[in-house]
């Protein structure tokens, strides 16, 4: 991810990549050596030696908190990867240092910038399909394989609910607003060689129920899908098809068939429109898209759903 990113920054007009850490140094030089631009071991070197007013966090997921403490404390803007932390109790303290820096910390939930999910989003809340009743998104890929095997200690990366389908509970959040009560099942805590797997069931408060299933288990490669029933339609996705936007309305009539409507959107890579945005916020002084308080927020419901496998009980959110 953090290759991703830098190849984006170094494609905008008003931002410029000055430098690159990696606690293996042969692994920063490589990526640096690429751009042109310095690199480092530590991060306390680098906000020494170099004047940036943005640092963006690519690092395993136990790792984020001390880093956006270490920007903070030196009044740098920050970017983090999902998750913003490992714990709840982690990104309301990471809010509160970045709020006294006057710093922005920005959360990369990068779906709301993927043109499905935002023309998904866009139908559901301008009412095309009525009044949404429950929802159901799925994401499977092959066991991820990071840095020391990091993803497979599940204390660190918190698997599939923490890691993976986080991207689910934002999307979903920025949909149907408000999450009240989790449930889930899964895997965690079973210690199966390469493989994980969740199912998270969420209430909202606006009624709404949305079913988030993830799995590192597929051989296959990275599918998702989602699906959201309204009073008036169903709207589908799924990454595997042609036409993979699909909403299909009731008849208004008896006399009427339903109508598909295929929409097939092409863009930018989300992941470049994802950061263009934050520094054109930094630019402007505009508050970011998604907020800190967002990526808060999906931590919680992931820690939530961690929290229901381990005991099988609901869990509420206050």
């Amino acid at each position: 991810m953090g290759r991703v990113h830098a190849d984006a920054y170094v494609q905008m007009p008003n931002a410029e990549l000055v430098a690159i850490c990696d606690t293996k140094l042969e692994a920063a030089q490589r990526l640096a050596d690429k751009y042109s631009v310095r690199a480092f071991d530590n991060v306390k070197s680098l906000l020494t030696d170099v004047d940036v007013d943005l640092v963006d966090i690519c690092t395993p997921t136990h790792t984020h908190f001390d880093y956006i403490k270490a920007a903070a404390a030196a009044g740098k803007n920050i970017c983090c990867e999902k998750p913003l932390t490992r714990t709840t109790g982690q990104a309301m303290e990471a809010l509160r240092l970045c709020e006294e820096a006057g710093v922005v910390l920005f959360p990369a939930q990068v779906l709301r910038w993927f043109p499905e999910f935002r023309k998904m989003h866009d139908l559901i809340v301008s009412g095309a399909i009525g009044t949404p009743v429950v929802a159901r998104t799925s994401r499977c890929s092959a066991y991820p394989r990071g840095t020391d095997d990091w993803f497979a200690d599940m204390k660190n990366s918190g698997g599939v609910v923490l890691d993976m389908i986080i991207h689910d509970y934002d999307w979903l959040r920025w949909c149907f607003g408000k999450v009240k009560c989790v449930y889930a099942r899964g895997l965690y805590e079973r210690n199966i060689p390469l493989t994980d797997y969740a199912l998270v069931t969420l209430r909202f408060e606006s009624g709404v129920i949305a079913h988030v299933e993830g799995n590192w288990a597929r051989p296959g490669g990275f599918v998702a899908t989602v699906e959201v029933a309204g009073t008036e339609g169903l709207l589908s996705y799924s990454s595997t098809e042609s036409v993979p936007l699909t909403i299909e309305l009731k008849a208004k009539g008896e006399q009427k068939a339903g109508v598909t409507v295929p929409e097939s959107p092409v863009s930018q890579s989300p992941y470049y429109l994802e950061l263009e945005h934050l520094v054109n916020c930094l630019e402007s002084g505009c508050r970011p898209e998604v907020s800190a308080e967002d990526g808060m927020e999906a931590v919680r419901i992931g820690e939530a759903a961690l929290r229901s496998i381990s005991t099988g009980q609901p869990v509420a959110l206050a």
